[in-house]
């Protein structure tokens, strides 16, 4: 062979070499930052996913210790403050307001246990236990005393 050519094959074989070394470095480069990006990915998608199946709002049940439990429930004056007065205070839709004695006369009239049953059961615009389905009988029987009694009744429980 000739010198040339044996140069030639030299120089080939060379870049070979360099090629397939730096070849080799940049795929091992290569699949090591892709391995980091995905898994760096994969746990970013991951957290995403956590945070968006997350549950708006969370249920707690627990033991409810109404004030005044121990002696039968809120009395009628709380229960008018807490309930009642929304409506009753302003009169809205006709409903009879605290202390008007002309407006509560005919009801008064009808008795303490219809009236006490229009409370619970909800009459004309007036819903169930004044919208408080929580409310028990006795505490709406009690918001129906103090309201009449402060509106010119003169009824006992």
């Amino acid at each position: 062979m000739s010198l040339e050519k044996e140069t030639n094959v030299l120089f080939e074989l060379m870049a070979i070499i360099v090629g397939a070394v730096v070849g080799g470095i940049l795929f091992i480069s290569f699949i090591t930052y892709d391995f980091q990006s995905s898994t760096s990915s994969n746990v970013m998608v991951e957290s995403k996913i956590k945070e968006n199946i997350q549950p708006v709002a969370k249920v707690e049940l627990a033991e409810v210790v109404a004030q005044g439990a121990a002696s039968g429930g809120k009395s009628g004056e709380e229960v008018y403050k807490a309930v009642c007065l929304t409506c009753h205070q302003a009169g809205i839709l006709n409903s009879p307001k605290l202390g008007d004695v002309q407006t509560w006369a005919p009801r008064i009239a009808q008795g303490y246990e219809t009236l006490v049953q229009h409370a619970i059961k909800g009459i004309r615009s007036m819903p169930a236990k004044g919208g408080n389905a929580s409310l028990s009988d006795n505490e709406v029987a009690s918001a129906v005393l103090y309201m009449t009694n402060s509106s010119g009744a003169n009824f006992k429980k």
